[in-house]
């Protein structure tokens, strides 16, 4: 988290730097901080916004040898229905490897254990209004282990496997919607040998 007066980067050609003035906590909740924000524009202007800070996440797309990604179909409070989405979990374990965090996550949420973890991305998920910053990892050599779904969106889904060569159409036909999932299901086709067309 920013604290006032730090700089914040260049503001673009025009050079000069963004300033957080001050900042007051309006909401503490299990998951996120919302805080109202007063910011110096280089030209001296001053602005509000409403900043809302998370922990970070991991995402993992999990590959069979045979070109299925693992996936899971699970409830969404905050839209009111279920979404086809790539494993994924907050880093709520201080000090945890965000590839120990993956890890977890891939077993507890599709029973998988990956032989090989690699880190191929890592984004800012909604930087208009949050500080969440995800880790994507693309998880190889799988082998089936017990699961252990964690609260009740993750005790109620559904395993999936989606075939790498269907994502384009999927994506196309809106049955894919959610943004770390398409940017993880994407970037899996381009880096994996040999490449999946549809």
């Amino acid at each position: 988290m920013l604290t006032p007066s730090d700089p914040i980067g260049p503001s673009g050609s025009s050079g000069g730097e963004f300033r957080l003035l001050r900042e007051e906590t309006v909401f503490e909740g299990s998951l996120i901080t919302v805080g109202a924000a007063q910011f110096e524009a280089p030209d001296g202007t001053r602005f509000d916004r409403e900043l809302v800070h998370h922990p970070g996440a991991v995402v993992v797309v999990p590959v069979t040898s045979e070109g299925r990604v693992v996936m899971v179909r699970q409830f969404r409070a905050a839209i009111g229905r279920d979404l086809l989405e790539v494993p994924a979990g907050k880093r709520d374990v201080e000090g945890e490897p965000t590839e120990t965090t993956a890890e977890r996550e891939l077993m507890e949420e599709v029973g998988r254990r990956a032989g090989s973890m690699e880190l191929i991305a890592c984004f800012y998920n909604s930087p208009g209004f949050c500080d969440e910053y995800t880790w994507l990892y693309l998880a190889r050599d799988l082998a089936a282990i017990p699961h252990d779904p964690q609260g009740a969106e993750e005790r109620h889904m559904v395993i999936e496997e989606v075939s790498l060569d269907d994502v384009p159409r999927l994506i196309a036909a809106f049955e894919i919607v959610d943004a770390k999932t398409i940017i993880g299901l994407c970037l899996a086709r381009e880096r994996l040998t040999p490449p999946y067309t549809a």
